[in-house]
């Protein structure tokens, strides 16, 4: 009998749960059980029913107009980024899912969670090239870890615990969800419940002790071992872990320019960047360490250079969530799968106290060759035109380590992650994989939202800036407080280097003659100045940060400057050039 009662009313409670209302405020309530307090988008036709009801919930749940989509997906890779959380935007059909393809890409082949909303035209006209209809699920399959089409108003709940469960969880991505039209009409009877796991989806695979204590076994006798690290560090909250295991053990550690920032910056055994434009002593060193210890990182082309010269000295463990990276790119000798933490985790206990001077070492005098040839020059120059790496220096010193840089791609990209300090995780925001020229000022937009109390600086090149120029509205209408630091340098500055050293300085096409960015920055009501001589530069990198509001300095560096070191194309870490 209790139990008869017990039913009964655990049938009422899910009854009175349960709210007869359109799939159009479904989808919205969804985003409010998730915890969604701001988004970003662009409105249209077949998504107006949504953007309606996001008008009367405007107090719960703040929307962002962007002036193009593909700006709505890099300010929500820059909140998510910035912030941990998932980032949301939302657009119409056609056109409108389609320019928000670059930054899904973008956040799939960095990890970034995020789900994206896009309207579609009604279940009946599925097929028939209605206006502004596009298969927007066949296009983004490959780019997403899941996309799926609502047609159906009594799907959207379930559906939607799903997309935000399968974008945080495991290696974050973005996910797509699709809604036709009708069935944001539709009614049904709400009701929500998270998801907390899906059949067949392993987020995290289980920690294999074996592979723990046979990790520990190889870095314990390792007499040159070598630690690289990547934002799986980030993802997985490991940055406590991993400066654990590289003191206790006196490990060298150096990452990717995704890892930029899980380690403070001026970490005695924190060695500098990997790759193309890393540092001299961690691409050389990798070929002679004996023991590789890859965390959370994916073995990158612009990481590892020529594969049949990468390590072929070394025991390689590998540190991987996602067991598609196991052995994609480098043979490892032993694979800990699993969650970046809980493996560390699992790891530390078992590690032995160490230290490894002479090896430190040896990568110290690497940092004084390479200072001598290239940093003093580029962060210290005596004279002549302005170069970026003394503005990320004088940042530095105005800073001290302890803002959020936003990047977009190329020369100024390289010299920021060479020569920014962070003293924070989740201070370095840039297009790693996808390397998305535009991605900047959008994403520092939505890295400001996702982290109001921390000062967000944009470093940006002349000519990702014009990309998404137009995002400079949103700071117009928002009035967000972003410091946008252009290097201009009158050149697609790292295509340009390409074609000095190996097209013969045939400049095709790289050449850029640019606006005025004062008079545009004036039209959005920004406050702005221009820098042309070295002796006004650290003044008015003061009166940028002091600024109250958004501010945007334009420094002009020199128009044929190159960024060294540098691993030329083919070639192996251990071939890097100083010059």
């Amino acid at each position: 009998m209790d139990t008869l009662i017990e039913a009964a009313q655990q049938t009422q409670q899910t009854v009175q749960k349960k709210t007869r209302m359109s799939g159009a405020e479904a989808m919205v309530r969804c985003l409010i059980e998730e915890g969604v307090d701001l988004m970003f988008g662009y409105p249209g036709g077949a998504i107006m029913p949504v953007y309606d009801e996001l008008y009367k919930f405007q107090n719960q749940l703040e929307h962002i107009l962007v002036r193009h989509e593909e700006g709505a997906t890099h300010a929500a890779q820059g909140y998510a980024r910035a912030s941990g959380k998932v980032g949301v935007c939302i657009a119409t059909s056609g056109p409108g899912a389609t320019n928000l393809v670059t930054g899904i890409a973008d956040a799939m082949i960095d990890s970034t969670p995020m789900v994206c909303i896009t309207g579609q035209v009604p279940k009946h006209l599925l097929g028939t090239d209605a206006f502004q209809e596009v298969d927007v699920i066949s296009v983004t399959i490959p780019v997403t870890k899941w996309s799926y089409q609502i047609t159906e108003a009594s799907e959207i709940p379930s559906v939607m615990a799903k997309a935000f469960y399968v974008a945080r969880s495991g290696r974050p991505g973005p996910v797509v969800i699709d809604i036709t039209k009708n069935a944001q009409f539709e009614e049904l009877d709400f009701e929500y419940e998270k998801c907390h796991k899906i059949s067949s989806y392993v987020a995290r695979p289980a920690i294999e002790m074996e592979q723990v204590e046979a990790a520990a076994d190889l870095i314990n006798s390792a007499k040159r071992p070598y630690i690289l690290f990547g934002q799986g560090v980030i993802l997985a909250e490991a940055e406590a872990e991993l400066k654990e295991l590289v003191e206790k053990a006196g490990i060298p550690a150096a990452w990717t320019i995704m890892g930029l920032s899980a380690m403070p910056t001026n970490h005695p055994l924190n060695v500098g960047m990997l790759g193309m434009h890393g540092n001299y002593g961690p691409n050389v060193m990798t070929n002679e360490c004996d023991v590789l210890i890859a965390i959370g990182m994916r073995f990158d082309d612009r990481v590892t250079g020529n594969l049949a010269k990468y390590a072929k000295q070394a025991k390689v463990i590998h540190f991987e969530i996602d067991p598609s990276e196991i052995d994609k790119n480098v043979p490892t000798e032993l694979a800990v799968l699993g969650d970046c933490k809980e493996a560390l985790q699992a790891i530390l206990p078992l590690i032995k106290e160490n230290s490894h001077v002479e090896w430190l070492n040896r990568f110290r005098e690497c940092d004084k060759e390479e200072y001598e040839k290239v940093i003093k020059g580029e962060t210290n120059p005596r004279d002549g035109e302005l170069r970026m790496g003394e503005v990320i220096r004088e940042l530095n010193d105005l800073t001290d380590g302890d803002a959020i840089v936003v990047t977009d791609v190329g020369q100024h990209q390289m010299i920021a992650c060479r020569y920014a300090h962070f003293n924070k995780t989740r201070s370095n925001i840039t297009s790693g994989g996808l390397g998305t020229m535009g991605f900047c000022l959008p994403a520092a937009i939505g890295a400001k939202m996702g982290a109001p109390d921390r000062t967000v600086v944009a470093v940006i090149g002349d000519g990702g800036f014009q990309m998404t120029i137009e995002e400079l509205g949103v700071i117009l209408q928002s009035g967000v407080n972003v410091k946008i630091l252009i290097l201009n340098n009158s050149f697609l500055g790292m295509v340009r280097q390409w074609q000095q050293l190996f097209f013969d300085k045939r400049y095709a096409s790289t050449e850029m003659v640019n606006p005025d960015f004062q008079l545009i920055a004036q039209a959005y009501s920004i406050a702005c100045k221009r820098v042309e001589e070295r002796s006004d530069l650290a003044a008015s990198l003061k009166e940028m940060l002091e600024h109250d509001g958004s501010f945007l300095l334009e420094v002009v560096v020199g128009k044929e400057n190159n960024v060294f070191p540098m691993v030329p194309s083919g070639a192996g870490v251990a071939e890097i050039r100083l010059e």
